[in-house]
This record gives C-alpha cells, sequence and structure tokens, in this order.
C-alpha cells in the first residue's frame, strides 16, 4: 500500500507543475459540453427519447466518456519521459510488483477522471439544466471510475510497446479519431446506416456511452445496457491483463 501512494504522490507533483495541463485534464470535457453541445443544440433543435431531451442531456454521456478516454492517454504519455530519464526502469526495481505498478498510476488517473467527471455534472446540471434520473448514481459512479481505468491499461500497454513518442501520438490520434467518430458519442447509432451501426456496436466506447447515458438521463433498453456493461466490464479485465503482461516483458 505504501508503494501504491508514493505513486500516487509522485504522478500529482508531476502534475502539480503544470496548471495548463492540469486546467486541461480537468476541463475539457466541460467545454466541449458548454460550447459544441450547445452549438449543436441550437443549430439542429433534435429531441431524443420518450421524454423529449435536447442534444445537451444527449451529449453529456458523450463528455463523461470523452474526458476518461483523454486522461489515460496523457498519464500514459508520461511513460515516455520516465523512459527518457531513466526513473521508469529504476523503479522497475523498487519493492512492488509491476501489477502495483501500473494499479497505481491507474488510481491517479482515476482520481483525476472523477473530479473532471465532478466539473462536468455540475455545470451539465447548474448551467445547462440537463434533467438527471437520479436513479442510477452507483452505476453512474462505477462506470466514471471503471472507463478511465480500462483505458488507462490500454494506452499504458501502448506506450509500453511503442518506443517513440511520435509514433505514441500517431497511434492514439488515430484511435481517437475512430472510435469516437464510430460510436454513439456524439449521435444516435439507429438512424444510420446498417454496416456503420453494427460497427459502433462492436466499439468498447458505445458500451460506456450507452451505459452512461442510461445512468445519467435514463435513456436506453435496460437489457442492452446490461449486456454492454458487462461488454465493458470484459474489455477493462482483458485490458488490465494485457497491461500487466506487457510491462513484466519490460527489461
Amino acid at each position: 500500500m505504501a508503494a501504491i501512494t508514493a505513486l500516487l504522490y509522485r504522478d500529482a507533483r508531476i502534475r502539480a507543475t503544470n496548471f495548463t495541463f492540469v486546467f486541461w485534464d480537468l476541463c475539457y470535457p466541460m467545454m466541449n459540453l458548454l460550447l459544441f453541445g450547445v452549438g449543436i443544440d441550437a443549430a439542429l433543435g433534435m429531441k431524443f427519447g420518450p421524454a423529449g431531451l435536447d442534444y445537451n442531456a444527449f451529449f453529456l454521456a458523450g463528455c463523461l466518456a470523452l474526458g476518461s478516454f483523454a486522461i489515460p492517454s496523457n498519464t500514459a504519455w508520461s511513460f515516455f519521459m520516465d523512459r527518457d530519464n531513466g526513473i521508469f526502469y529504476e523503479m522497475l526495481t523498487y519493492p512492488m510488483t509491476r501489477a502495483e505498478y501500473l494499479f497505481g498510476r491507474m488510481l491517479f488517473t482515476v482520481s483525476l477522471a472523477l473530479a473532471q467527471a465532478a466539473l462536468t455534472l455540475a455545470a451539465a446540471r447548474y448551467l445547462l439544466h440537463v434533467p438527471s434520473s437520479g436513479l442510477h448514481v452507483l452505476l453512474l459512479v462505477v462506470m466514471l471510475a471503471l472507463g478511465p481505468s480500462a483505458w488507462f491499461y490500454v494506452y499504458a500497454a501502448l506506450a509500453l510497446r511503442i518506443r517513440r513518442n511520435d509514433a505514441f501520438n500517431a497511434v492514439t490520434s488515430m484511435l481517437y479519431f475512430v472510435l469516437i467518430f464510430l460510436s454513439s458519442m456524439l449521435y444516435p447509432t439507429d438512424p444510420l446506416p446498417r454496416w456503420f451501426a453494427r460497427a459502433a456496436l462492436s466499439n468498447p466506447i458505445t458500451w460506456q456511452v450507452d451505459v452512461l447515458r442510461y445512468a445519467t438521463i435514463g435513456l436506453g433498453d435496460p437489457h442492452r445496457i446490461a449486456l454492454e456493461a458487462a461488454g465493458f466490464v470484459a474489455f477493462a479485465l482483458a485490458s488490465s491483463f494485457i497491461a500487466v503482461r506487457t510491462l513484466n516483458r519490460q527489461e
């Protein structure tokens, strides 16, 4: 436990040295909701679900997922800095398992993501007056923690396998583009072409967004949401296994 606490403290101190970085991490999804969400809502005037919810309510879950997708990328990027200055290999000799090393860094990522989600939810509730179902708070909290942890392990595995910083940025940028636009984050998938909708249903971000959308505004079929939640749990477990295995192969 002491090793994990030390990792949390180290990551917090490093992140605190760059206020702009912290501000961007915490406010990026909220700014998307207030700018992109409000703009699309005013331009299209679309309504969603039986309650006729506006686009801001629909897009809230997408913003929450977007944050849990972006912060882990920034945390994983620090593996390159640690490798460049040699501290990465030194830390592998410390009295902790490599699974604990990743777990500690994942906990920091989740802590930052939860603070970010709280700001986004507050902006949605008090500035945009997005209604909340209030019935699925536990599901919301679990998904807000599970999302960034799963994506952290994905990005950590990539950062540990890829040796060049520019190659990592290229790969993550492509993933960012494909996974976000080929999902239900920005728009409902049901009216889209069948091939697009089927591809989106195989995307873990779609599972994550749909569960978050159900947890925040109650939109979605409970049976389908249960299947997507189970799928995302399996994705998170597989990601952690792959990341730990990748780290165990580091010499």
